[in-house]
């Protein structure tokens, strides 16, 4: 069986070596074959590499995956290390949906299964080990370029979303308003039991809630000084 690994740094192409990984029932029981850098290269090892030229080539083909989407480095690569040498091999990918776009395109035999996706987590996990001249320190700078570029992509402005935020942000201040309002009316009506005449002095909706609040109970409001709550018209 050959896995299919994607990195921040390329496409990788790995083969089982030991057959027990494929005899394992229990995914969870696979951690024990990738627990140190010599056990996993007993596991697997490296059948090929396509090293992304840059972060743009490296930003297409995510692109392409996060649509589940063969993206023409991944198609070349494929072409060249599975269909030209082990057309009949399983192929192990991380994606199920690019795994179907996989075995329409090409006709190969693609397999997703908890088993797979533990194998593949543990190979990135000794990627660093089972990769010549690419250490950890390395595909992680890879890893933040890539994805500083991908959220710059996500943030492009774009003139569409500029409206859509003015029109939710409209809808929001007239949400915001009829709430006020509806809250302005119940504290009119239920204050109103114990002070019906404030409605009729005090028309502004802000000025009256300040009002009750500074008065409470009826009999206070002589020993109440309002006249800061007036406006200064």
């Amino acid at each position: 069986m050959l896995v299919l690994v994607e990195t921040p740094a390329g496409y990788g192409l790995f083969r089982v070596k030991n057959k027990k990984l494929l005899e394992v029932e229990d995914a969870n029981d696979l951690t024990s074959f990738f627990a140190s850098a010599e056990v996993a290269q007993k596991s697997v090892h490296l059948e090929a590499f396509a090293k992304f030229k840059d972060t743009k080539h490296a930003l297409d083909e995510v692109l392409a995956l996060r649509e589940s989407k063969v993206g023409k480095s991944l198609k070349k690569f494929l072409k060249k290390h599975l269909l030209q040498t082990d057309a009949s091999a399983q192929l192990a990918v991380s994606d199920k949906a690019l795994g179907a776009a996989i075995r329409n395109k090409f006709g190969i035999d693609v397999v997703f299964t908890p088993t797979t996706h533990e194998i593949i987590r543990g190979i990135k996990e000794q990627l660093s080990n089972l990769l010549d001249g690419l250490s950890a320190k390395d595909r992680q700078q890879m890893a933040m370029s890539l994805a500083h570029s991908l959220n710059r992509f996500k943030l492009k402005f774009s003139p569409e979303k500029l409206d859509t935020m003015i029109i939710q942000a409209v809808a929001l201040i007239d949400d915001l308003d009829r709430e006020l309002n509806n809250f302005a009316m119940r504290l009119k009506e239920w204050y109103g039991w114990h002070f019906p005449e404030l409605s009729k002095i005090v028309t502004d909706n802000l000025i009256y809630a300040k009002t009750v609040q500074l008065i409470g109970f009826r009999s206070n409001t002589r020993n109440v000084e309002l006249s800061p709550l007036l406006p200064d018209e």
